[in-house]
């Protein structure tokens, strides 16, 4: 299988050579040059930046920066429009005259509209008035002018305040009815006007950190953001990775970096420490704790560097660097103690990110699921790194060990990431045969093969997937699908996605604003195709059981995205038929009991409220009336926060296998003792034991 990623290596050679010459452009910004030559010469379906390209980036650069429309007006469209023909040239030349002018406004805009909400905060507002707001999120259109735009920010200001008003007073009123209790005896009750005071400094807090955010976009951020403003017009998964930004996806698809190990936030222009990765280097030193601040990074012995009020990815790639090497984080603790923290960097392993498996009991039968978050691969290893089909591999065998009935293998929220090894799982539960077939720009289409003549497991199989199901996970539920080797389970259709992208670097030195280089772009090279000539794209994977979910009249998946690729049928490939009367019976098993469980019936009707609700919803801003509309919205689906969903399994737990190898490490053995806690309320998995139960048999 690895030979199948031969592709992507040829690609990024001849793009490195491409681009080894340091020849400057003219343009103080040479990203946007070899992003586009790079968009054009690699890209499945090339554009011609043109008149029609430019009224798209056009569009795009508003819907990226004000998709909400809070901050541009109908003026501000209309103005920018007369010259929206010369994007197209200034692309061509590296330049972002145009995009810069719009930036600009943007800025002054935040500076015309930030005193104004500051100043409605100054003192209480009258709760009495009458004023409305309109909360949609669907539909949403410009204010006229600026006089428009600044009315729609007091209202939304008043209502953010109003709305944390309600809830702070809710709270205290859970707290009186349970103030029977002798712990909440202790708690003190605040009046409303200590309430009200909270609920202005909390809106002014969140406002000003929110403007400062924008304000923190430095140059290299705005080229990154234009720069993808362009490749998405191409297709929504060509995206540019400035160096950070590749960083955190390598990290995604390894489940690795080298660092400390904890994970970090920016909070009120501080870095705070939110959690500390088990096992990492934090962890084993010990005096990095989640709620202190970083106030200062030294490398080492050298001068430590003040990050307060930095940049959050700014601050993380000065915390981060190679295995062995120190850094010494100067943090403020919660009691207000500053002490210097030396931590030796090392390899993190994020455990979340990889395959792991329990066993479920149900009336004497006993079952295996494997969750697979993502398709996973190091591909910096050439071949020997981690990967998801190698351990995918390995829980199989383990659960072959302990002698289950069946599996199922939870895709749900997977987005992808390795075509091998989506390719290479397959394999293992077939006896050889086509997987996927691909078509490149120029229409030649291969098939990728699974040549072992064995499958490592051939009992039922049942698969998970949702809406969130992209990509890898849509190779191999379809190709499984169409062998009708596995039962699919899930909501209506899985996400769509029915194209390839490879990573390209964008060579050509360094410059002031990109000091490490210019990035990479993960550009869409080939499409995807089920071997029954099918293809996900748009479609994406109809389950052979579907269950009700809560979001089904939310528009999600790939057909939503603007300027997606276009679905089509290519001749199917030859394969085998692993149907059976008992694979067939099953199927018709699960749709029987799914449409008979009173859960899933409440689940369609909360769906159909969801739905209203998203088309928007007109609130008053008199604080007596905007109780009364939460009320109203509160009983609405009280009856279903309120319905607890009883598992019909026995019992779920972990292999005792699992369980030995982490057991001197009391955090990890707590972690793989409690993840699979969360299947006890998941009717889904009711679903799919109920069919691997008929199917066993």
């Amino acid at each position: 299988m690895r030979k199948w990623m031969s592709i992507t290596g040829v690609t990024l050679s001849v793009v490195a050579l491409v681009f080894c010459g340091n020849s400057p452009f003219s343009n103080e910004d040479p990203v946007l040059r070899r992003l586009t030559f790079t968009l054009n010469s690699q890209h499945y379906h090339p554009r011609e930046i043109n008149d029609e390209f430019a009224a798209l980036v056009f569009e795009n650069i508003f819907d990226n920066l004000d998709g909400n429309k809070q901050f541009f007006t109908e003026e501000d469209v209309t103005r920018f429009g007369q010259s929206k023909n010369r994007i197209d040239d200034e692309i061509n030349a590296g330049q972002l005259t145009f995009f810069d002018s719009v930036w600009s406004t943007l800025m002054h805009r935040l500076d015309r509209i930030e005193p104004e909400i500051l100043s409605d905060l100054e003192g209480p507002l009258d709760y009495d008035e009458q004023v409305q707001f309109e909360v949609s999120v669907e539909n949403k259109k410009y204010q006229k002018d600026v006089d428009a735009l600044i009315d729609y920010w007091h209202r939304w200001t008043r209502y953010q305040v109003v709305d944390r008003v309600y809830r702070k007073q809710k709270q205290q009123k859970d707290l009186e009815n349970s103030k029977k209790d002798s712990a909440a005896a202790e708690i003190k009750i605040l009046p409303f006007d200590t309430l009200e005071l909270k609920a202005r400094k909390e809106t002014k807090k969140f406002v000003q950190s929110w403007f400062k955010r924008w304000r923190k976009m430095d140059r290299q951020d705005q080229i990154s953001f234009y720069g993808n403003t362009i490749s998405e017009i191409f297709d929504p998964h060509t995206n540019y990775y400035p160096p950070a930004d590749k960083d955190n996806f390598d990290i995604s698809m390894t489940g690795k970096l080298e660092g400390i190990g904890a994970t970090l936030s920016e909070r009120d222009g501080y870095i705070k420490v939110e959690r500390i990765v088990p096992g990492s280097a934090s962890y084993k030193q010990g005096d990095l704790k989640a709620g202190d601040l970083i106030l200062k990074v030294a490398q080492g012995e050298k001068e430590p560097v003040d990050v307060v009020d930095m940049k959050l990815d700014d601050a993380i790639q000065l915390i981060r660097g190679k295995k062995g090497t120190e850094v010494r984080l100067t943090v403020k603790k919660p009691d207000g103690v500053i002490q210097v923290v030396p931590i030796v960097r090392d390899v993190v392993v994020i455990e979340e990110t990889y395959a792991r498996s329990a066993l479920i009991n149900k009336d004497g039968k006993k079952y295996g699921i494997i969750q697979l978050p993502s398709f996973y691969a190091d591909f910096s290893q050439r071949g020997r790194g981690r990967n998801s089909a190698g351990d995918v591999r390995k829980e199989l065998e383990k659960l072959k060990e302990s002698q289950v009935d069946g599996i199922i293998l939870d895709l749900r929220n997977n987005g992808g990431g390795s075509l091998a090894d989506a390719i290479e799982m397959s394999g293992l539960f077939i006896s050889s045969g086509p997987i996927v077939q691909v078509k490149n720009s120029e229409g030649e289409i291969r098939q990728a093969q699974d040549y072992n003549p064995t499958a490592l497991y051939d009992k039922p199989l049942v698969i998970l997937t949702n809406a969130y199901s992209a990509s890898a996970s849509e190779i191999l539920a379809a190709a499984l699908q169409d062998y009708n080797r596995a039962v699919v389970v899930g909501s209506k259709s899985t996400f769509g996605k029915g194209t390839v992208q490879t990573m390209v670097p964008l060579r050509g030195g360094t410059t002031d604003v990109f000091p490490r280089g210019f990035g990479d772009l993960k550009v869409t090279i080939q499409k995807f195709y089920r071997i029954n000539g099918g293809t996900t794209q748009l479609k994406g994977v109809i389950p052979d059981v579907i269950v009700p979910d809560i979001y089904d009249g939310v528009d999600r998946g790939e057909k939503e995205m603007d300027y997606h690729l276009a679905y089509d049928e290519i001749p199917a490939a030859k394969y085998k038929d692993y149907s059976t009367k008992a694979y067939d019976k099953a199927i018709s098993k699960g749709r029987d009991w799914v449409s008979k469980q009173e859960y899933f019936e409440m689940v369609q009707k909360r769906a159909k409220q969801i739905e209203e609700v998203r088309k928007g919803m007109t609130y008053s801003l008199r604080l007596e009336e905007f109780e009364q509309q939460q009320k109203d919205l509160e009983e609405k689906d009280k009856w279903f926060r309120d319905y607890k969903y009883q598992r019909q399994f026995d019992t779920a737990f972990a292999l005792p296998f699992d369980l030995e190898m982490v057991a001197s490490d009391s955090i990890k053995l707590q972690q793989k003792s409690t993840w699979m806690r969360g299947y006890d309320k998941d009717a889904t998995v009711d679903a799919a034991i109920e069919i691997l139960d008929c199917w066993a048999d």
